[in-house]
């Protein structure tokens, strides 16, 4: 295999991919495994053939990422015109794969809510919190209030049990 790196291992396509190719291409035709080895080897080498041709044509156009179009160029250059038709079908129904997904992956689709309906949930949600949280602060200041009561009051008993010490002082240096 013709490879510009010296290391062929890492330019190779799963095998496991190739062999299922091959028996859903060919469900009743036994394939030795040489034979395998060697669309493996076949389909790394058309690989690296047609993307070094779409990365020159790329390069050619002032581009740093190679496109479908750079693709389809490389193969009309390099003589394989007649496959281009199925090329861009595959391409577009690619394409439309891709579409589907991004659209199912969409978390407000997949609810089945209208957006409107979403949104005013949203804002019922956030005045329950803030009502919440309101009713929260509320008793906190409630149980302050209560804490400083209580804590005047003990103040004051402690202050009332102080003077009524000290007249029973004053009365039984009186009785002396």
């Amino acid at each position: 295999m013709a490879s510009s790196s010296g290391n062929d291992d890492d330019l190779t396509i799963p095998r496991a991919a190739i062999n299922k190719m091959i028996k859903e291409t060919l469900p009743n035709v036994r394939v030795a495994n040489d034979a395998r080895e060697l669309v493996v080897n076949c389909c790394t080498e058309f690989i690296h053939l047609i993307s070094s041709e779409a990365n020159e044509i790329c390069n050619k156009s002032d581009k740093k990422t190679i496109s479908p179009e750079h693709v389809i160029n490389a193969l009309e250059s390099l003589g394989f015109a007649s496959y281009i038709t199925e090329v861009k079908d595959v391409l577009q129904e690619c394409k439309t794969v891709a579409l589907k997904r991004r659209k199912a992956s969409s978390r407000l689709e997949n609810l089945g809510i209208p957006e409107e309906e979403l949104l005013r949930q949203q804002q019922e949600l956030f005045a329950k919190a803030r009502q919440q949280q309101a009713e929260l602060a509320q008793q906190e200041w409630l149980q302050m209030q209560q804490a400083a009561q209580q804590a005047q009051m003990a103040a004051a008993s402690a202050s009332t049990a102080q003077q009524a010490g000290s007249s029973q002082d004053e009365d039984e240096e009186d009785d002396i």
